[in-house]
């Protein structure tokens, strides 16, 4: 288990799949944790405390920079400080060729993917830069890494948070600051379970092409993030860690 204790931490889509994981794993590791949700984590606040841990319900749309910043600021203000952040929400687009994907669209899912992060790592960062130290976690895809038809505006939106990370992690590398990505695979999360039941014919040719033959689980996710945000990374910075059963290695 990561150790995490008198540490302060936030999730963004806390409130499910890959988020929720981390959320949990950082509390069981001693963090104090605020679960940002644009829907209600605090089910899963008295989970945590029932466990002897500390957290607070954030609700929040990450593509909104105000209320990222004041999310920011709820937890620091709560818990003192910042230490990690896994930059976690985002959502999916149906698959449909980019000349039938709308502005409206594209918009969306660029401000929730790649706007919600920079929004986000804003405010984490102007904390971070106060106290000297801290780890980000940006979770990226396997669609940062790679190309499928069909996804060209997620794909676009997750390519960006690679930028974005890498840029950012030179910027602060000198001010003792870690910025890193994770590059999931198909990860079985609530929308991985609704993509699987409105595109059942082309989420499964996804998953046969996966060298370990089955979805990852969301636990496998939380734990290189728990990695990259504890101080066994402490050299790593400025990566995209792809956790994707192999796909990307082909």
């Amino acid at each position: 288990m990561f150790e995490f204790k008198g540490k302060v931490a936030i999730v963004t889509g806390a409130a499910s799949g890959m988020g929720l994981a981390a959320a949990r794993a950082y509390a069981k590791g001693g963090a104090a944790v605020g679960l940002v949700d644009i829907n209600d984590a605090s089910e899963y606040v008295k989970e945590i405390e029932s466990a002897g841990g500390k957290a607070i319900a954030i609700q929040c749309d990450v593509s909104d920079e105000n209320s990222a910043k004041e999310a920011v600021k709820k937890v620091v203000d709560t818990f003192g400080r910042l230490d990690v952040a896994f930059n976690n929400a985002g959502i999916q687009n149906d698959a449909k060729d980019i000349v039938e994907v709308s502005g409206e669209e594209f918009d969306k899912t660029v401000a929730i993917n790649l706007k919600g992060i920079w929004n986000f790592m804003k405010y984490e960062l102007e904390q971070m830069g106060k106290q000297g130290s801290g780890s980000v976690v940006n979770n990226s895809s396997l669609g940062g890494l790679v190309g499928v038809a069909g996804r060209g505006a997620y794909h676009a939106a997750k390519h960006g948070v690679l930028g974005l990370t890498k840029s950012s992690a030179l910027e602060y590398a000198e001010r003792g600051i870690r910025i890193n990505a994770i590059c999931p695979g198909i990860i079985e999360t609530p929308m991985v379970t609704a993509m699987l039941e409105r595109e059942p014919d082309a989420m499964n040719y996804l998953i046969e092409d996966v060298p370990a033959k089955r979805l990852g689980e969301a636990e496998e996710i939380a734990d290189v993030v728990m990695w990259l945000s504890s101080n066994y990374s402490s050299y790593v910075t400025g990566q995209a860690i792809p956790v994707d059963g192999g796909y990307t290695s082909k």
